[in-house]
């Protein structure tokens, strides 16, 4: 039987980028794609409801974090026994989204990521800032030599998960802010969820949304906090809220 597919978009000011995005998706893959907009202030809202997608406006800016947990709701409230995310700004592509559907569906993974990640060169030449190139080498060393997983990027935008991930894991407990990924990613393995990636190019243009210095240096710090909560908790010397299972997991 066809699983059901739903995309979800968190999205905060991309009128300029939507309609590309959704049109990339391929006809027929997404039983539904869900836009849940974080109070923007252009016309992204407008844009959506023409596109005929399902929206829910959050009534002020709650944060990417936040944004994602109405994201997984409203996907598990449809059905949905894939979730794939889609960032709204254009940075991903999601012609390539039928492939993260095939993997999960054939049991092969729990969780797909889109790793931007290939050569140092063709990172740098997409426009990817050289620091949060580095960055992204150093954090993502340290986070697989902790877990023991072997991805080629750990932070990623470009997601796909099985229903059961999303009713497992307690992510209404994690961040409202871009930590959230993070967080979510040492959850799925300290849960047992088997992880994959797949390779996707890579593009950062004007228009796509983008965290800044300060913001990536406090992501930065998020990430390393989440690491060393999740070494604790391995070892048993302190738990964490973020790695014990709660009664209905979806709701935190």
């Amino acid at each position: 039987m066809k699983p059901k597919v739903v995309v979800v978009m968190p999205a905060y000011n991309a009128s300029a980028t939507l309609e590309k995005t959704v049109r990339d998706i391929p006809q027929g893959l997404a039983d539904h794609i869900v836009l849940v907009d974080d109070s923007s202030k252009d016309g992204t809202v407008e844009i959506a409801k023409a596109l005929g997608l399902n929206v829910v406006v959050h009534d002020q800016n709650r944060g990417y974090g936040a944004n994602q947990k109405t994201c997984y709701d409203e996907a598990l409230k449809l059905g949905a026994d894939i979730v794939i995310m889609i960032h709204s700004d254009y940075q991903y592509d999601g012609s390539l989204a039928p492939l993260f559907v095939e993997i999960i569906k054939k049991g092969v993974c729990d969780i797909v990521l889109g790793s931007r990640v290939r050569t140092r060169q063709e990172c740098l030449h997409s426009g990817m800032p050289l620091y949060k190139y580095l960055a992204n080498r150093l954090l993502t060393l340290s986070e697989n030599l902790v877990t023991g997983e072997n991805l080629a990027e750990w932070h990623t935008g470009y997601r796909a998960y099985s229903r059961k991930v999303l009713e497992t894991i307690p992510y209404h407990r994690n961040s409202n802010g871009f930590v959230f990924d993070t967080q979510f990613l040492f959850q799925a393995t300290h849960f047992g969820f088997k992880i994959g990636d797949l390779p996707v190019p890579c593009r950062y243009m004007s228009d796509a949304s983008s965290i800044n210095l300060s913001h990536s240096i406090l992501y930065g710090l998020g990430t390393f906090k989440t690491m060393c909560q999740y070494i604790l908790h391995k070892l048993h010397l302190k738990g964490f809220n973020l790695f014990k299972p709660s009664d209905n997991c979806s709701n935190g």
